[in-house]
């Protein structure tokens, strides 16, 4: 059964435009939770092979012809010594493709697995697949499904975290220097003479006024 969702999870990486049953979207397939779950080791496994197979496959490149095959100048790199290191450091990746299709049984899948999703993740050590919850339930059993996919597609990004504006020591200074401005306006219109004679007429007119109805009374 996993061997069935593997290939048809890595297959649809390729999507054909002309295929009416072709997959929404690439390198996703839905099934329940458990099977989700149950699937996800086993494709990791399947892509951790593959990458181990990719420095053989370096190295053989070394070592390599871009003759055509059966043509004379392939047969004299079939007879030279480069075959042999060819041969040699293309084993292991040969032994990894024959491990692959034994798990898988499929060769499109293998290739795939082997040319497109090993460059996808060169740069990544796991965490090759996630799954992800559905709200809509499978109609039948009511089963709860999840969508199982290749990560590195439509991955939403954490926003960096805003700062705080960084202030200078000029601006530190202008700042202060405006406190200070301010500061001494107020004292000046707190301490003026004008300010003074006004609040010593005011308290006069209120002493007459108490006067006069002393005496009225």
């Amino acid at each position: 059964m996993f061997r069935n969702m593997a290939a048809s999870l890595i297959k649809s990486v390729r999507i054909d435009e002309d295929d009416p049953d072709r997959p929404k979207v690439p390198g996703r397939i839905v099934t329940t939770v458990p099977k989700a779950k149950e699937l996800r080791p086993f494709v990791e496994r399947l892509i951790t092979i593959a990458k181990k197979a990719q420095h053989s496959e370096e190295a053989a490149a070394e070592h390599a012809t871009n003759a055509e095959r059966n043509s004379d100048a392939w047969r004299q790199w079939r007879q030279s010594d480069e075959w042999q290191k060819w041969s040699e450091a293309k084993a292991p990746s040969i032994t990894a493709r024959r491990r692959a299709y034994s798990l898988l049984r499929d060769h499109d899948a293998v290739d795939i697995l082997f040319d497109e999703l090993v460059k996808r993740f060169a740069e990544r050590d796991g965490g090759y697949t996630r799954v992800v919850r559905l709200a809509e339930r499978r109609l039948g059993d009511n089963g709860q499904q999840a969508l199982i996919e290749f990560v590195g597609v439509k991955d939403r990004t954490r926003r960096a975290p805003s700062q705080a504006p960084l202030v200078t020591d000029d601006e530190e200074e202008t700042t202060e220097d405006e406190s200070a401005e301010s500061t001494e306006q107020v004292d000046d219109s707190t301490d003026s003479p004008e300010a003074t004679a006004a609040s010593e007429a005011e308290a006069d007119e209120t002493e007459s006024a108490a006067e006069d109805e002393d005496q009225k009374s």
